[in-house]
């Protein structure tokens, strides 16, 4: 039965492709898949596409050797059964996996070596401790060594088996280890200003608090049932419609976006995720995570729970990914779907007309990723208005580490609990916006508001206009905001006019947008400059999908990434481009987030610009009310 282009690889898919590899590569045991994916269709064949047209489908796999640490990337061509291309990547070093990450945390519990050094401090029941692998950056790896797939783990202890796995560090403790053979390298030293009492639970059982008991219970219901539909991975509400992807690195990706039939976007995702610790000290200095290229936010996706996450007439989508020997694995609830109540959407109130209020409803795709201490939820909402709104929730537990009491607490963090510190650290999330505004072809304008000066057209000094730059080629691509100018960017269609003779558009509405605060030339700046401007604009590629290198793992740059994509200087009017946006927390830990921070949101939006002629949303009926509609019979009993 032919499927959409775009349908994510199935359980026989995941299977056939590590099967095709091993027949035609004479792949042995020592051979492990990072990262098997679906190779998606050029756009133009997505778009030429029709029901019940045939499909050619092909996997993108990346693997890596155990034995000699060598990394491949392979084309394997799954209806023709067979590999079509195989590519050894000298240097690379693929992202670490889940059942890495396992094997290292085995290895090292029985390690005699690792088990003397910490019962030095006391440490006997390996069952409560946790060893956390964390990549590393090539500047900071010991240089004995570089050639390695290497990791280094911090140490944590539980106070009970159901305690918080991560309120209790050991200082001064770093492991290094090999990620291939699950071997101790080295027991690293720092200072260590012991292991205070804190109070670092937060399960219920484990806090010893009492819970809240005035929360009645809170119902949504839709007795009639949803309007929105699911066929496969199309989704479609009211007037959006879009199509819905997965894969191990970037997690859910959304495609095919379109209003009452009219393109907005062929693909929106998060390219990349970096966490810096600006924090120098022996136990943070290492700490920077790619949480998308070294580890990938599809492993980390979590199954999600019906009045715990979700709340309301949920609709659920499973993912299917793979582990390192090629064996496909489902993520029950991966993704949750369903509809909400916004407030208003549109209001006035007439002393004849009478008042028209209308509802704001709006269309939730979301998943939930649990990145080690730390937890990400993903939300894209749309609106019935056109608009476009992604916000992220960051919550988890802080890392936290025990300080010297008369030293003091360093200025690099907060204290948050007895002679214990958090680390200020940032997260930025770099977002990929394939945006096709009414076409396929658009020009990106960076828009200022500025003050006209004092004059005669203008003595009162009230006038403000906009001025629009268009970004002309690639060597002027890297954007950054302007809270004076209160400056956007808007994806235009040169091709197209509205009712008004202007030109129809999206517009990018920044807001979390954060300075890296990096000095150029520092090691964590050279891999990932991405996080230099807070908008990029590339001519599209389809291989240019990762800002920060395609193997962030043990890099020194982002080869691959940003910095070559532009060094070309493409002309960007009237083509096609994808706009990457970085935004993110820059997050100076309060007492408040300990033990377990309450969601840190950011959100930013896509408007429509032009792209309708007038409100779009003045069709929306009016909501009942308990007789009648709500003001809406020209005899209001609205207060005034």
């Amino acid at each position: 039965m032919a499927i959409h282009p775009l349908t994510p690889l199935t359980e026989d898919e995941f299977r056939a492709t590590a099967a095709i590899l091993r027949r035609d590569q004479g792949l042995d045991g020592s051979w492990r898949f990072a990262g098997i994916e679906l190779a998606e269709p050029a756009k133009t064949l997505v778009k030429a596409w029709k029901a019940g047209d045939a499909v050619e489908r092909s996997a993108l796999a990346v693997l890596w050797n155990r034995e000699s640490n060598e990394a491949a990337e392979a084309v394997v061509d799954l209806t023709g059964d067979a590999v079509t291309s195989w590519t050894i990547v000298p240097g690379a070093t693929p992202n670490f996996t889940v059942d890495e990450w396992h094997d290292i945390d085995v290895a090292m519990k029985s390690h005699p070596d690792v088990r003397a050094a910490l019962a030095e401090r006391g440490i006997t029941d390996m069952d409560l401790v946790l060893f956390d692998a964390w990549t590393y950056a090539k500047a900071l790896m010991p240089p004995q060594y570089a050639d390695r797939r290497l990791g280094w783990c911090d140490i944590w202890v539980r106070k009970t088996p159901n305690g918080s796995p991560y309120a209790h560090p050991v200082p001064g403790m770093k492991l290094i280890v090999d990620m291939n053979t699950s071997e101790l390298l080295d027991i690293e030293r720092g200072p260590d200003p012991g292991m205070p009492e804190v109070k670092g639970e937060y399960v219920p059982a484990e806090w010893g608090g009492e819970q809240r008991t005035d929360i009645a219970p809170l119902q949504i219901v839709q007795p009639e049932g949803v309007s929105f539909t699911l066929d496969g991975e199309e989704l479609r509400w009211q007037k959006w419609s879009m199509r819905v992807g997965f894969n191990y690195r970037e997690g859910m990706t959304l495609h095919a976006i379109s209003y009452d039939g009219r393109d907005v976007a062929h693909r929106m995702s998060f390219a990349e995720m970096i966490v810096p610790y600006r924090d120098p000290s022996f136990e943070h200095v290492r700490r920077t995570a790619y949480d998308i290229g070294e580890w990938g936010l599809g492993f980390m996706t979590t199954s999600l729970e019906l009045g715990c996450d979700c709340l309301g007439e949920i609709t659920y989508l499973d993912a299917t990914l793979h582990d390192t020997q090629g064996e496909p694995f489902t993520i029950g609830n991966a993704i949750c779907i369903h509809e909400e109540d916004n407030a208003i959407l549109w209001k006035h109130v007439d002393e004849h007309a009478g008042a028209e209020v209308r509802r704001m409803r709006r269309f939730v795709v979301s998943f939930h990723a649990t990145v080690a201490n730390y937890e990400y939820i993903v939300y894209w909402r749309f609106y019935q208005d056109g608009n476009i709104e992604c916000e992220v929730r960051a919550t988890g537990i802080m890392v936290t580490t025990p300080y010297d009491a008369e030293a003091g607490a360093p200025r690099t963090g907060t204290r948050v609990d007895n002679t214990t510190y958090a680390p200020i650290h940032q997260h930025f999330i770099v977002a990929r916006l394939d945006l096709d505004v009414d076409g396929p072809t658009q020009t990106v304008l960076e828009v200022d508001s500025e003050v006209v000066p004092v004059g005669p057209d203008n003595p009162h000094g009230l006038a403000v206009r906009t001025v629009a730059t268009p970004v002309r080629s690639e060597a002027e691509s890297g954007r950054d905001f302007s809270w004076e100018r209160q400056r956007g960017w808007k994806v235009i269609n040169p091709n197209a006019t509205n009712a008004h003779g202007d030109h129809p558009a999206y517009k990018l509405v920044p807001s979390a947008s954060i300075p890296s605060l990096m000095e150029p030339g520092t090691p964590q700046f050279e891999r990932a400059p991405v996080i230099g401007h807070t908008v990029w604009v590339t001519a599209n590629h389809p291989e240019e999908r990762w800002p920060a290198g395609a193997y962030p793992t043990q890099s020194t740059t982002d080869v691959r990434g940003m910095s070559e994509w532009v060094a070309d200087d493409e002309p960007l009017e009237d083509a096609d481009v994808v706009l990457w946006y970085v935004f993110g927390i820059h997050h100076v830990p309060r007492p408040e987030d300990w033990p377990v921070m309450p969601a840190d949101t950011v959100a930013w939006w896509l408007k429509p610009f032009g792209f309708f002629d007038e409100n779009p949303s003045l069709d929306v009926p009016p909501s009942p009310k308990m007789s009648g509609s709500c003001c809406a019979d020209g005899e209001c009993t609205c207060s005034h």
